[in-house]
Formats: structure tokens, sequence, C-alpha cells
């Protein structure tokens, strides 16, 4: 990455923080998500076959897994920096996400279950796009704003019907907590958590994610 990008992703994180207190957020957030058993002996996995594919980089390509909560602040500000790497290695990058959906945070199963159930009609990476964007419209509500993400659902032509047997499917709701419980599993307590080729980041600036992406894609590129 040349030093001018990484140089805007900073300032956009920054920006995006300033006033909020984000970061700090970030490095101390620690909370517990709805607690459940995980189904099944197998080992704690970064990937499973149905986790979320945002990109799919060439042979080879490093892949970058995401535990997120839609809800989580510090996801909301690392959003833009996200987008921004997505674009700039597009196709030397897999970017994979997974549910993380905190405890405090009274809508992000809310909206993980709205996120799945457009998967479901394949529109997860619209979805996914809609939470983030509107996030200062419903973040910290402390009453369901289901029928917003609905909302959603609609815009984005889905059918309806299926989508709300989905939202009420409880195994819809069994997939995100899988999701949490792997994340646990794999020693993620705070979101966003970010695996570099399985390997977990300890994250102390804005810039350590895109530096730590810039120096994975580079050990690929010939």
């Amino acid at each position: 990455m040349k030093l001018s990008t990484k140089a805007a992703l900073v300032a956009a994180a920054v920006a995006v923080a300033a006033g909020l207190g984000v970061l700090a957020y970030f490095l101390i957030t620690s909370m517990m998500a709805p607690s459940s058993t995980t189904e099944g002996s197998d080992a704690p996995a970064v990937i499973r076959p149905n986790s979320h594919v945002l990109d799919e980089g060439a042979e080879g390509s490093p892949t970058v897994v995401e535990f997120l909560d839609f809800e989580c602040e510090a996801c909301g500000a690392f959003y833009p920096i996200v987008e921004a790497i997505r674009e700039q290695y597009s196709g030397d990058l897999n970017y994979v996400v997974r549910y993380f959906p905190l405890e405090g945070h009274f809508n992000s199963m809310n909206a993980a279950l709205a996120a799945e159930a457009a998967a479901q009609q394949g529109s997860f990476e619209e979805m996914y796009h809609r939470l983030f964007q509107s996030q200062a419209e419903w973040g910290e509500a402390k009453e369901s704003r289901a029928d917003l993400f609905r909302s959603f659902a609609e815009e984005l032509n889905l059918d309806m019907e299926a989508y709300d047997a989905a939202v009420a499917d409880p195994d819809t709701q069994t997939r995100v907590e899988q999701d949490f419980n792997e994340g646990r599993a794999l020693g993620v307590r705070s979101t966003p958590t970010f695996f570099i080729d399985g390997q977990q980041l300890q994250l102390e600036r804005w810039e350590d994610l895109p530096t730590a992406i810039e120096e994975a894609v580079g050990k690929t590129m010939p």
C-alpha cells in the first residue's frame, strides 16, 4: 500500500472516531454475548464453509476474517477503513465476516438476524452495507429496530415472506450464535476482532490493520 493511501485510511478513521472515544472503547471493551452451547465437538476454526465471504482473491491470497457486531461503534469506525482496504486489494485478498453480537447492544442480534435472513436470499453484502451505513440512526437504541431492518430488506427487493420466516426461524439465530460461540473459543472477546491467515491481530493503533494487511499481501505477491 502506498504511504499516501495508508495515511488517508488513518485520517478517515480518526475523523470518524473524533469526539466519540471509539478507539478507547475498542481497546477496553470485552462484553459478553448471549450464551449458548456450541453444537458438535469440532475444534474451533476461523472460517467455516458457511462463513460469509465478501471478497475472493486469487489463489494464494491472504485471508482476513472479521468478527463483528453491527451495532458496535468501533466496528462502525473501522467500516470505512475495511471498505478502502477491500477496494485497494481487490483480487489480492480474501475477506470474510462472522457474527459476534454483544450482549450490551440491544439490537445487535436483531441486526445479525436481518443480515442472515438477507444472506439466505443472496443479499448478505447489501444488508451489511445498509446496517453499517445507518448505524448512527439505530445504534444504542433501547427498543427493537427490527422494523427498520425489515425496511432495508424491502429496499433490497427481497422476498418479504421468506425474509420474515427466516428472521422468525430459530435456526437463523442458531446460525448467528454458532459464529459467536466459535469466536469465543478462538479467543474473541470484543469487536471488531481480525484474523489474518488464522492468526489473531492485536491492534493498538488505527494503522495496525492496514499495515498488517499490506505486509500479508506483500508476502504473496511476486
